[in-house]
């Protein structure tokens, strides 16, 4: 019985969804089984080339910079150019950059072609997130987003333990594998994704205010969502930066941190789809604030941990806040997008991760050196109870899930709004 109830909700969580979701859906997993660089990029860098730590947090730190600059203007490219033609420029260029950066040795050419690894790299998820909602009925965005941050880690999962084995070969054959995986998703891409970007009469064109930058920093709400998710974002980070750092301070070895870690992305993999059901249609404010407390504790609590057991439990708590939170904060995000602007949007809110994944490494670098570990947890906690706190202030009147879509879908033609209507 338990078996028969089990694939009854595998079938209810991946049933109604388009086609065109399903293969956005696989090159998705298809370019994180292959994303081997960022994995080994330190040690590579270090034992194979022979630089310093220092030289390699520069490389990472430029690599992040890319991600930055790229998150806005991948998003102005997904609404101009179009979702597939973004999605198709964004992924061939990694393929050549990701290639290149196995052959270059000079010091600065590493560092330049890393900065473009992570620009061309991060252009291409504003351009996934329109598409998907494009695609995708409002009712289901949040199952949609759901599964595709299921496939994320799970192709992170498996890469994460291949690149080990890859390394022990040929760091070479790591970046010419990432390189052909991630030309594979272009050409899916070129062959079964047709563009989803809505497209306007010239009446509509006229009538219509352009959407542009400055659109988006003057939507209180939205760029509220964008600073919230900012700290959020932080928080998480810490489980990459922060805790590394302070096992390794407490007397544990890498091996006992990559023990500890992994739990993130066995539960995630576990526990995504079963998660979604249950909070498929809850209040979205209520699970933003839930899950950023939750986040901001769960690594509070690390605090407290004197063995790797606590570690591994502190682990589950926010792992089990992260499995709330990512999916509900990108569903709002298309709720509060017009719909001829969700490039723009989705660039500013990658944005906003990309910085965070910046500022993270200084913040508990600092905090550590200065104060101790136990100061960078306590600070976890309170940055999500800031947090949990304005997102309960900023979605209070938040319009009904549809309301925004049908106002929008006013201003497109009615045949598209009939296709996105059908999915």
């Amino acid at each position: 019985m338990p078996l028969v109830a089990a694939r009854r909700a595998v079938r209810e969580s991946v049933s109604g969804l388009p086609r065109e979701f399903w293969w956005l859906w696989t090159s998705t997993l298809v370019n994180r089984l292959g994303a081997f660089v960022a994995t080994f990029m330190a040690l590579y860098l270090t034992l194979d080339r022979g630089y310093s730590a220092t030289y390699a947090g520069l490389v990472a730190s430029l690599h992040g910079l890319g991600g930055v600059i790229s998150s806005l203007v991948a998003g102005v490219m997904t609404d101009r150019l179009g979702r597939r033609p973004t999605l198709l420029v964004a992924q061939a260029s990694t393929a050549v950059s990701v290639a290149l950066l196995g052959f270059v040795r000079d010091p600065v050419a590493i560092a330049a072609v890393a900065f473009l690894v992570g620009a061309t790299s991060n252009a291409s998820r504003p351009a996934v997130q329109a598409m998907m909602a494009d695609i995708v009925r409002p009712e289901d965005r949040v199952r949609a987003f759901s599964l595709n941050y299921w496939a994320i880690n799970l192709g992170f999962a498996v890469s994460s333990m291949g690149a080990g084995f890859i390394a022990e070969v040929s760091y070479l054959a790591g970046f010419l594998i990432e390189a052909g995986m991630t030309l594979a998703c272009a050409i899916l891409i070129f062959l079964k994704l047709p563009e989803s970007r809505p497209e306007r009469t010239r009446e509509e064109k006229a009538a219509a205010d352009e959407v542009g930058l400055g659109t988006v920093l003057r939507d209180g709400r939205f760029m509220g969502v964008v600073g919230l998710s900012f700290l959020v974002a932080l928080i998480f980070q810490q489980g990459a930066v922060g805790l590394p750092v302070a096992m390794g301070e407490a007397g544990f070895t890498p091996a006992d941190y990559g023990l500890a870690i992994a739990v993130n992305g066995v539960l995630i993999v576990a526990l995504q789809i079963p998660v979604t059901r249950f909070i498929e249609h809850r209040d979205p404010g209520r699970l933003l604030v839930i899950s950023s407390v939750l986040a901001g504790y769960g690594f509070g609590l690390t605090a407290f941990a004197g063995s790797l057991g606590v570690f591994a439990l502190t682990v589950c708590v926010w792992t089990l806040a992260e499995i709330v939170n990512a999916p509900t904060q990108t569903g709002v995000v298309v709720r509060l997008s017009p719909v001829h602007g969700r490039g723009r949007y989705q660039g500013m809110y990658t944005m906003s991760w990309s910085v965070a994944a910046l500022v993270a490494p200084l913040m508990s670098g600092v905090v550590i050196d200065r104060w101790g570990a136990e100061w960078l947890w306590g600070l976890c906690a309170v940055i999500g109870t800031v947090a949990g706190a304005g997102y309960w202030m900023l979605m209070r009147g938040m319009p009904v899930e549809g309301a925004a879509e049908t106002e929008a879908q006013q201003q497109v033609p009615a045949s598209e709004a009939l296709r996105q209507q059908a999915g």
